[in-house]
């Protein structure tokens, strides 16, 4: 028997509700596939400010370098949006990253047969639609130096090494490598020497992936593809600003931000949770969709465990949960047969999967 050691990071707003489902689907699957899982919980953002003062307690940095890997639920809320920059929610997450040294954040955007209907493009645009963005995270303009806010201007500094570029293109080309071969990398190199250098740098990991085609692409005509035909991209390799844009219009094809996982990974333990926000509005009452961390734990399974098989019945348990007409709240209007609560989808989808 398989165990792993899987951080808890439930955090705020709908976070508890929605972790508590995709662990009920871990336990379920551990039960078929043979695996073992045991759980340690920590905190991070909003209610890790209430409880120790920070954002990022020192207990949190210490506790995730002793797990497998960290599946994590949603942070921040306007209750702690008038705080200091560096005491929000938010900065603790991307200072967690940073500890992780998480440089890698993949976001699927798959769309789901049984819920063509819910994008809002035309059934034959989004028909069959399955993207990988590779985003570089811990890089780039967001940690650039130096950087000032000031009353007369402000300016960030946009940074990249030859390091930081080399092992992220690997990561796209790998799994590229195991799809359907292609890698279109992003960039804005007509008017940004940083860009220019990300591409030369890219072109040279190309040479060790013959059997992988890589295209070049400005980043605002990426956007317009995105929406234009999305089906001619396979796995998009971009930096961390133009892939924090583009992942959020990518997600959006399937029609729903409640749906999607991500995964961000690194050299040892790798962070894995939904791409949407912590919902405050909605927190508590049960309407929240749980299947975006659900397959996160699949991610999980995938790109931290290498268990393929228990990753792949999670996936199969999504799709006849869906093709079967079981819907939340927010999918309600697309093909309903019966809409359900947070916990009940969260049920369903470990029936199926112990199966």
């Amino acid at each position: 028997m398989s165990s792993y050691k899987i951080g808890v990071i439930k955090g705020d707003g709908i976070g508890p509700e929605i972790v508590q489902e995709a662990v009920k689907v871990l336990d379920a699957v551990a039960n078929v596939e043979g695996l073992s899982f045991s759980y340690e919980e920590f905190l991070l953002g909003g209610s890790a400010i209430d409880a120790t003062g920070v954002p990022l307690p020192k207990e949190t940095i210490e506790g995730v370098k002793r797990v497998d890997a960290v599946l994590f639920g949603a942070i921040g809320g306007p209750k702690w949006d008038n705080l200091d920059r560096h005491l929000r929610p938010e900065s603790g997450l991307l200072a967690l990253r940073k500890e992780m040294n998480t440089f890698a954040n993949l976001r699927p955007a798959t769309v789901y047969d049984e819920l063509i209907n819910a994008s809002t493009l035309k059934p034959e645009v989004v028909e069959g639609v399955d993207i990988m963005v590779v985003r570089e995270l811990t890089g780039g303009i967001y940690f650039g130096e130096p950087r000032e806010y000031g009353k007369d201007r402000a300016y960030n500094t946009m940074v990249y090494t030859k390091e930081e570029v080399e092992r992220i293109a690997k990561v796209a080309f790998d799994i590229a490598s195991k799809r359907d071969k292609r890698v279109c990398s992003v960039d804005k190199a007509n008017v940004l020497e940083v860009s220019q250098f990300w591409r030369d740098i890219v072109e040279e990991v190309a040479k060790d992936y013959p059997e992988v085609e890589l295209t070049h692409m400005y980043v605002d005509n990426a956007a317009m593809q995105l929406i234009r035909y999305p089906k001619q991209f396979d796995v998009i390799l971009t930096g961390n600003i133009f892939g924090d844009i583009l992942s959020d219009a990518a997600s959006m094809l399937s029609g729903s931000i409640g749906l999607l996982p991500s995964a961000s990974t690194g050299k040892k333990v790798g962070l894995y949770e939904p791409i949407h926000g912590s919902a405050p509005d909605i927190a508590g009452e049960g309407i929240a969709n749980p299947i975006a961390t659900i397959a996160s734990a699949s991610m999980m399974l995938k790109y931290a465990f290498g268990e393929l098989s228990a990753a792949n019945r999670i996936d199969d348990a999504i799709k006849k949960a869906l093709a079967d007409g079981y819907r939340t709240k927010d999918l309600s209007a697309f093909d309903a047969k019966e809409v359900v609560s947070t916990s009940q989808m969260g049920s369903i989808i470990a029936d199926y999967a112990s199966k």
